[in-house]
């Protein structure tokens, strides 16, 4: 591992750069990151942007300060439990949502929740950062301006045809009017890999967020003019919905696993899965099982599946439903677990999910000279399409994932912001910061996470090695594989009575990211699956 004061690891190479140059110029780790996920919003435009939602985990040891910054976006005031009951067309495939008449919950104005992001952006620079904020935007305000090439990941994801009846990425992108002229070749077809894309319409907005911080956008003349585009094409944000929006400071959600002390989010995040499925493998010798045998892909499944099931039926806004937080993070209640697996009584997820739902999210992990940590994991969810002309960015689409029947644990309200599984993390060794994570991917998060983490520490490898090491998922009653772990394990799964549902993708399940501290040495790891980068300062 190479000594270095710093890293910053991120899914794009230009995101990555900007947090880099912030720590070169004496910032810190929250002013990287932050710088970062700015540019991320600009150079992967489906993926995040100051109109999404996310959650991130800042560690000071300095100050002794330790939350997680909650900032999933709520539910418009106006939006009601039984808006969209007459529309239900069916259920999406993967049980991720809910197909209706018109895809108004997943495309268009109506598909928004309150942006959350550049609220939080700001509020955890104005706590913690150090540079200016003005030098915190730049970065983004350049790329905008200068423009980016398409990179190969984000051209598959704007490919994407719009599986399970979703809308496909080319109708997100050309949605809008700014969406073609922006990201749209002459003949209506997505830009291709090595096309140009700038956005001076963004780089305006982004100057005046330089000027007058986050207020501009929530209460000042940016918030005016998307209230009005909200209002002149049937959208439920208002004015009053950006002017009372604010992020939430958590303590962590605390777990341990083989000695180590694991941290991570609270619902309506994943973090609880996370925990849970580390306390079911803890049960288990997994190093001896040996590293994705066929007996260590049916263990770990067997507690994805179980995982999943909790979350399906116990986990959703706090604010909005009693999650049993005691029990689903209780030792003794994955111990009970663990006694199932091993009598090899497999668990039923009583929905089908292919394991391949929307992965427009995105992750950045910082540790700085100083030993502080930001894990952040941010998202446009599924997004909108919509543009309001002349500002140049995406808002989120989080209203997609509802459920459209009233009297649910994941039924529309206002104010309530729907569960995701972003689980970004801090897990320490003796009290010390030792792998700071988190992963894009959807219902697939948690999952990408966990199989990380294990390969750190039951597995000893590096983090290049953990978050390259072939993955596969069960978030059904089937096991989902990338297509490098080999037919000679699935065969053997299938010989146990498991539907196993090969991917033809190398990578898969997550895209993760992170940095692992070995005393003053700092190994970090981009998935290769993405256009990521580590960088050491």
């Amino acid at each position: 591992m190479p000594k270095a004061k710093a890293m910053i690891v991120a899914a794009q190479a230009e995101a990555a750069e900007a947090g880099a140059l912030m720590l070169e110029a004496g910032g810190n780790a929250v002013d990287a990151a932050i710088a970062c996920a700015l540019v991320q919003g600009v150079v992967d435009p489906l993926m995040t942007g100051i109109a999404g939602f996310g959650s991130a985990g800042i560690y000071f040891p300095s100050r002794n300060f330790h939350q997680y910054l909650d900032f999933h976006a709520p539910a418009p005031a106006a939006a009601r439990p039984d808006m969209w009951e007459s529309q239900i067309e069916g259920e999406a495939r993967d049980g991720y949502g809910f197909i209706l008449k018109g895809k108004v919950n997943d495309l268009g104005y109506q598909s928004a929740c309150v942006p959350a992001s550049l609220k939080a952006y700001f509020e955890a620079h104005a706590k913690f950062g150090v540079l200016p904020w003005r030098d915190i935007v730049a970065p983004a305000i350049g790329w905008a301006e200068r423009g980016w090439m398409v990179r190969p990941h984000v051209e598959f994801f704007w490919s994407d045809p719009g599986m399970m009846g979703r809308a496909s990425g080319l109708e997100r992108l050309s949605f809008s009017a700014s969406g073609r002229k922006l990201y749209c070749r002459e003949d209506g077809t997505a830009k291709k890999v090595g096309d140009l894309v700038q956005n001076p319409d963004y780089a305006n907005t982004l100057r005046m967020i330089a000027d007058g911080g986050s207020d501009i956008f929530y209460k000042g003349e940016l918030g005016q003019r998307i209230a009005r585009d909200m209002r002149e094409h049937g959208g439920l944000i208002t004015a009053e919905d950006l002017a009372s929006y604010q992020p939430k400071w958590l303590d962590p959600l605390r777990g341990s696993y083989r000695g180590y002390d694991i941290t991570t989010n609270h619902p309506p995040g994943g973090g609880v899965m996370l925990i849970e499925m580390l306390n079911i493998l803890e049960r288990f010798d997994l190093a001896g099982i040996g590293h994705n045998t066929p007996e260590y892909l049916r263990v770990v499944c067997e507690a994805m599946k179980r995982a999943t099931v909790d979350k399906d039926t116990s986990v959703g806004d706090p604010a909005f439903y009693d999650v049993p937080m005691a029990r689903l993070t209780s030792k003794d209640y994955a111990a009970s677990m663990a006694t199932d697996i091993v009598a090899h009584i497999k668990a039923n997820v009583p929905r089908f999910n292919s394991g391949f739902p929307s992965k427009d999210t995105t992750q950045v992990c910082v540790v700085d000279r100083d030993g502080n940590c930001v894990t952040m994991t941010h998202s446009l969810g599924m997004p909108s399409g919509v543009i309001t002309d002349g500002l140049g960015f995406f808002y989120n689409g989080c209203m997609a994932v509802f459920d459209p029947r009233p009297g649910r644990a994941g039924s529309i309200a206002p104010g309530k912001a729907r569960f995701t599984s972003v689980c970004p993390s801090i897990i320490f060794r003796d009290g010390k910061p030792y792998v700071v994570i988190g992963a894009p991917g959807a219902t697939q998060i948690a999952m990408g996470v966990l199989q990380a983490i294990l390969n750190v520490l039951d597995f000893g490898m590096t983090m290049t090695e953990a978050v390259s090491a072939p993955r596969f998922s069960s978030t059904s009653n089937a096991i989902d594989v990338s297509n490098r772990i080999i037919h000679g394990t699935t065969q053997k799964l299938e010989a146990e009575g498991y539907e196993v549902i090969r991917s033809p993708q190398t990578f898969g399940f997550a895209a993760v990211h992170g940095i692992r501290i070995d005393g003053d040495r700092l190994d970090g790891g981009a998935d290769p699956g993405h256009d990521g980068i580590a960088l050491a300062v």
